[in-house]
This record gives C-alpha cells, structure tokens and sequence, in this order.
C-alpha cells in the first residue's frame, strides 16, 4: 500500500510537471507569434531603409513556427514585402535614401530580382540615394546592387562577373545501377523532362533551347548593367572572359564596375554624411518587414478590390500529391474553389493571378484552366509570372485577358510527357525478390511498376500523351487568339524566356506584379481600389499544428542543399505525381 501510494504521488506530480510545462510552452509559443505580428512603426526624420540579401525571397513570406521555438531567424522574405516596402520608402518623406548590404551568397531568382531591380530604378525617380556594400558580390547580386549611386567593395573583396552557365544532373546511370528501367512518353522535341532518366548527356534540341535562353538572360543582365553603370555590354563581356572576378579589388574601380573601396564600418559614417547627421548620431534605419508593415496614411474608401491569387509551386490534383514537407503546391480542387468564390465575390472587380510553377498534373491544370476561363467571364484576369510559368504554368495562364512577365521568366514549355518505372530488375535480381501476379483481364496489372508495359500499353500511352498535347495546343491557341499551326510553331516543349515569349505571342506585356495590378485596375475601370491576397495565409500556431517537424525538416535540407535540393527531391516529387505530366520537368540551375 505504501508503495502505491509512492508511484500514485509520483504519477500525479509529473503529469503535474508535463501540464506545466505544456502551459509554460503554449504561452512561449503564443507570445512569440504575437511578438511577430505586424509592430507600429514610427518612421523618425532622416531614416534609411536597410535591405539585406541575408534570405531566400519568396513570393510571400510564410513564418516557420518550429525554427521560431528552436530561435531560428525566418529563412525567408516575401517578395511583396520587399516591393511594398521600396514603393512606401519612395513616398514617405522621412525616408532619405536606401542602403542595399550584399555578401551573402544566397542564390536569388533572376526574374525576382529583375522585378525588384526595377522598384528601385522607380524609387530613383524621387530624388532620394541608393547605396550598395558588399565584402564580396555575387554576380546576381551585383546585378541587383549595380542600380546603386554608390557601390562599394571590401579592398579583399571581389565582384563575381562571368556569365551565366546551366548543369543539370542525369539519373540513368544510378537508375541502370539499381535495376530501374523508366519507360518514357512524350511530345515535344525540346520537352527535355524526360532526359535525366533516359540519357547521361543533353539532348542536341535541349542544348538549343538551353544557349538560347541562357543568352536572352544573359543580354537583358548585360543590358541592364551597361544602362545602371554607364558602360556598354561589349565592355561587360570582356571582363567576363578576362576573368575580372580574379582580379584585385582595384580592378573593379578601374572597370567601372564599382565606386569606391571601404571596409563595412566605413559605410555608416558615409550613410550619415548622406542624411545630414552629425558622425557621433546614431543612424536610425528601418528593415523591409517593418517598412512594408507602415500602414498607408489613407486607404481607399471602397469595396472595389483586386484580388491577388498566389498559385505558387508544382500544380497537383489535391493536397495528399503534394511532396511531404512541402510549405508551397498548387492543390488544383482547392485552387478551383478559390477560384469560383472570387468569381462569385461581387466586391472583387478583377483578378490578377501570380504564377510561378514550373507545371505538374496535366489533368489538374486543364481544370484550373477551365476555372480561369468562367473567371473571366465575368470579371478580368491579368496574369503576373513570376519566376517560372512553364508547362501546365503557362496552361493555366493562357486563358487570361493579358499576360505580364519578367524578361528572364521562363515560360512555355507548351508539351506533356507520362513517366512510368519498372522496378522489377531492382527487385528481382538485386534484392532477391520474386513476384507473381493474379489478373482477370489482360491489362489488369498495367501500371504496376513491377513489369515492363507491352507494345499494345506503350501504344495506348503515347496516344493519350498526344491527345492532352493536342488539348494543350488548342487551349493555348484559344487563349492567345492564334492558331494552333503557330502555336504548335513555338510549342514543342520549348522553353522560353519571357522576352522571348513577348515576341513569339505567348506574353503580352514586360512587367512584374504592380505592372499587372494597374493593368487590372484599367480593364475594370478602378480609379480606387484596395487590394486582398489570397490565399489566405494561416497563422503560425496553425502552422505548426498542420506541419510540424516535416516542414520544418524539408527547409534544412533546403538550406543545406540550396539550388540542388530541387533534384534531390525529385523521386519523392514523382511517387506521388500525376501519371501525365505538364511540367518543365527541372528547376534549371543558372
């Protein structure tokens, strides 16, 4: 009895400690999401706005509860922050300048430092200065930083300045290794998905269509920067060739390339002389989060709204398709909903739809497309492409009133493919693994991944490729107002740049998000309007509830692996994956 009432005691007082320490952590958890909402900001006289390319930009930034509780910084920025923040720095009268801090070796999209590149070309117009520091400047950082008035260099530093260069990585020999056969189905002679698992090398198509994008990038950084810097883009790349990178830090003074050699503490006392303020003052300066979270001093009175609909990352049938751990996926039921309820709210006038997807589930994104359509119907939809809006991105874009995209989006892609393993050498000869089947009909067991598809399945295969390419052709062509002879011209499974696309029809205006924003509010006759982002964003708790250590894991392994994560995930991409495919097929890692 003693001890019964010992391990009672015991049992009470922890489940006593673990209630206690649920209590204290729940309320740890709620006060570092209520110390993450958006502060009043009070912008005091002579401020400068700080922007750190210290993080990867997303679209929108979305808070990662579980690095918050194990004292992570957010690993992320929001596009829209940046953008707003610039645009409300150009208008506030106690902002005097911008200072831009490189050296961080994050990789950046091109496209979305094009788009912000072209915010502080426009926050310039004011009057107001741009400085830029860096130890060192990667080459798409001195592409952003090179919009500067000032750009300084570290005397050790370097400016990374080469050109630009594409590898991407082939599976076949791994596959042939292990005992998978992957049996390919496709259209498009440039539809190079299909390559890393039937070939060790590019194809010559893809080679083409690689250069070619390559050099259209390549010309509008170079274009850019000679404008930016007064130089021409021959200059430009001459020192690409000459290998300037190598060179000491002079050289880049001597190029043009930089202003001025200082060590970072050398910048504050400059910032300051620049403001007005005395050396021994500090400087007051403001961080993008708390710029673009300054509240307007007069917002619209209206319920005119634009919506803005983010269809950000990899288009799939449903939520259960997307790859474990993944915080972005365009759910194509959940997408159509969202849809159909704009189309339905008679307070949202029109509709400017950002995508960057480099495509998914053909299926899915023929759906959406459908959605789009009865969207417009109704009210008007303006395309913003991001980054990518290749393949089933482009297909879900085509049916809109206008398309806007950066020079350096890659879109297009206009091609499907099928992709269906056969595992049974894996299974059989190097596991030792002996399989038997049962079936009532001759193709019964078709799609299994444990033997090779007959001539008559391959057969069946292909035709339903064709028949959705045949689909997707039509579709664009709908879309675009052209035939499907000239978009069959320019489809092929190409890939394009969005100057490119511009040319070729498929885009209709260079541009970024704002650029569609009053494009919409023009074709839906808004002199005010407010704007609402959807989807919705979920709160941090939420969060945490939902996806837990996965996500939290996935975005390690994001940061560890940086612009190879994207192969790395790529099996676990294709066991849940839609048999037919509208996908570039590969994140090109310029």
């Amino acid at each position: 009895m003693k001890d019964f009432i010992k391990f009672t005691l015991a049992t009470v007082a922890g489940l006593a400690l673990t209630g206690c320490l649920l209590f204290v952590g729940f309320f740890f958890l709620v006060g570092i999401i209520a110390a993450s909402s958006e502060p009043s900001v009070q912008v005091q006289p002579n401020t400068i706005l700080t922007l750190k390319l210290n993080k990867t930009i997303e679209e929108r930034a979305t808070e990662d509860p579980l690095a918050m509780l194990m004292g992570e910084e957010y690993a992320s920025i929001g596009l829209n922050d940046i953008l707003a923040a610039i645009k409300k720095a150009k208008e506030h009268e106690n902002i005097r300048g911008i200072y831009i801090e490189a050296g961080y070796y994050i990789d950046f999209p091109i496209a979305t430092l094009e788009e912000i590149r072209r915010a502080l070309l426009d926050f310039k117009d004011s009057g107001k200065f741009i400085v830029a520091y860096g130890d060192n400047y990667t080459q798409k950082e001195y592409y952003l930083c090179s919009v500067a008035d000032k750009v300084i260099l570290n005397p050790q530093g370097i400016i990374e300045w080469v050109g630009l260069s594409e590898s991407p990585i082939f599976f076949k020999r791994l596959l042939d290794k292990v005992g998978i056969d992957v049996q390919i189905f496709k259209v498009g002679t440039y539809k190079s998905a299909v390559e890393p698992f039937i070939d060790t090398q590019m194809s010559e198509a893809n080679r083409e269509q690689t250069g070619a994008y390559l050099s259209s990038i390549w010309a509008r950084i170079t274009e850019d920067v000679a404008t930016s810097r007064n130089l021409n883009t021959a200059q430009l790349n001459e020192y690409a060739d000459q290998m300037l990178s190598m060179e000491a830090a002079e050289s880049f003074i001597g190029a043009g390339l930089a202003d001025t050699l200082a060590h970072k503490e050398g910048v504050s006392p400059y910032l300051k002389q620049l403001v007005g303020i005395e050396e021994d003052k500090k400087l007051k300066s403001l961080g993008i989060s708390e710029m673009a979270n300054i509240k307007q001093a007069q917002t619209p009175k209206t319920k005119n709204t634009i919506a803005v609909y983010y269809a950000v990352g990899e288009i799939t049938d449903n939520a259960m398709a997307m790859a474990s751990g993944s915080s972005e996926g365009i759910d194509g039921s959940k997408t159509i909903k969202a849809l159909s309820r704009l189309r339905e709210d008679d307070n949202v006038k029109a509709v400017v739809l950002r995508v960057n997807s480099p495509g998914g589930s053909a299926f899915a994104s023929e759906q959406i497309w459908h959605e789009v359509v009865k969207l417009k119907a109704k009210k008007p939809v303006i395309v913003s492409m991001g980054n990518y809006a290749a393949s089933g991105g482009y297909y879900i874009s085509c049916a809109a009133d206008s398309i806007f995209a950066e020079a350096s989006t890659l879109t297009g892609s206009i091609g499907i493919f099928g992709l269906l393993p056969n595992i049974k050498e894996m299974l059989s000869d190097n596991l030792g693994l002996d399989l038997d089947v049962v079936k009532t009909n001759q193709h019964s067991d078709m799609g299994f991944p444990t033997r090779a598809l007959t001539e008559i399945e391959k057969n069946a295969m292909q035709k339903n490729v064709e028949r959705g390419y045949a689909l997707f052709v039509k579709r664009c062509a709908d879309g675009r107002g052209m035939s499907e002879e000239s978009i069959r011209k320019v489809a092929e499974g190409r890939v394009w740049t969005g100057a490119m696309a511009k040319e070729l029809g498929l885009v209709d205006e260079l541009g970024g998000i704002n650029e569609a924003i009053k494009a919409a509010s023009e074709k839906a006759n808004l002199e005010e309007y407010v704007l609402s982002s959807y989807p919705e964003k979920v709160d941090p708790f939420t969060q945490l509830m939902q996806k837990g250590k996965d996500e939290y894991i996935s975005t390690q392994l994001k940061k560890a692996a940086g612009n190879y994560y994207d192969y790395l995930n790529i099996i676990n991409r294709l066991q849940h994956a839609n048999l037919i495919q509208a996908h570039m097929g590969y994140y090109p890692n310029i």
